[in-house]
């Protein structure tokens, strides 16, 4: 047996140093060590040997495979190079080219704005608030002075957890939550996501706003305009005009609408102005003395101003975007030109 088992081992070695294909050299392999080879039926023959030379017999078939194996991968690695080496014969390589780069991520166009915007209004003096997106009845609406029928609840259609319980349909709670917690002077900002029944061209069930607050002894509607002529200054350049339309919000009184000089017919008139040569940016106005009295401010001591935003109106009229559910659509060709 041991005569056999040496023959069978210089068999396969000649055979696997003549392979000239992987395949070739995967059946060798089989024939030789598979579950069926022809060294590993020897094992099963060990029976007719004498019980003290089994040991012996059976390290010298392990050594042989061990061998054997080793031949084999030598072989593979010898027959992959040199496919590599034919594949590669004939080509130029230039050893000087850079490496390929992987393409590099960058911020979402209304992460970008949403940015902008906050570092405007924190570089004079505005600081950054919070809240939860799931909000009570309270919040959202009553603490805002628009209890349970009241007709502006219409234009806030939201999501309904439960009877008392919604998507917040602006940023407005947060001011209620910080004039809670903090005697004034207030100064913040809320940004965040907010969720209302409506999807076109120039509305989506979920977007973004940025909120302002301002709270103190003596702040006038003068305060007002010159902050949001600073932003409008700073977010679209300082050749934009800005004016301000009387308006209602059941939050603010007096109200206004603020319109900036449209950014593609530079106040000429264009189909996008609809011709008037104005595109309104956000709403604004004196905080209603019913709000400071949820918050248990005295309304005869203090006085404050509210302004709110769509992030997406504004990303939409910085980078000329006509469609709101671009941003959402996650197409790579609209996203790298940002």
């Amino acid at each position: 047996m041991k005569e056999r088992l040496e023959s069978l081992k210089e068999e396969a070695e000649a055979l696997v140093n003549k392979v000239s294909d992987e395949q070739g050299l995967l059946s060798i392999k089989a024939r030789y060590l598979g579950k069926k080879g022809e060294i590993t039926s020897i094992l099963k023959e060990m029976g007719s040997l004498q019980p003290l030379e089994r040991p012996a017999f059976g390290q010298l078939v392990n050594l042989v495979k061990d061998s054997l194996e080793k031949a084999v991968e030598e072989r593979l690695i010898f027959l992959r190079k040199r496919v590599t080496e034919e594949a590669l014969k004939g080509e130029k390589v230039d050893v000087t080219l850079p490496g390929r780069r992987m393409p590099v991520g960058k911020r979402h166009p209304l992460t970008q704005v949403m940015d902008d915007v906050v570092g405007i209004f924190t570089r004079i003096g505005y600081s950054v608030a919070d809240g939860p997106e799931i909000e009570t009845d309270y919040y959202n609406f009553e603490a805002l002075n628009i209890p349970k029928d009241h007709p502006a609840r219409d234009m806030q259609d939201t999501f309904y957890i439960s009877e008392e319980k919604v998507l917040r349909t602006h940023t407005s709670p947060v001011q209620i939550r910080t004039m809670e917690r903090q005697a004034p002077p207030v100064r913040i900002i809320a940004p965040g996501s907010v969720y209302r029944c409506d999807s076109d061209v120039t509305h989506s069930p979920m977007f973004h706003q940025v909120e302002g607050l301002m709270v103190d002894k003596g702040i006038s509607f003068g305060d007002l305009k010159g902050t949001l002529k600073i932003f409008v200054r700073e977010m679209f350049g300082e050749d934009i005009s800005i004016r301000f339309r009387p308006s209602f919000f059941p939050f603010t009184e007096p109200s206004a609408e603020v319109d900036i000089q449209c950014v593609m017919c530079k106040g000429k008139g264009c189909r996008v102005c609809s011709g008037s040569g104005w595109l309104e940016i956000m709403g604004c106005g004196m905080v209603d003395p019913a709000v400071l009295g949820f918050v248990n401010y005295d309304p005869e001591l203090y006085t404050g101003f509210a302004f709110g935003m769509g992030i997406e109106r504004i990303a939409m009229l910085k980078y000329k975007i006509n469609d709101i559910r671009l941003f959402f659509e996650n197409d790579v060709r609209f996203l790298n030109q940002f």
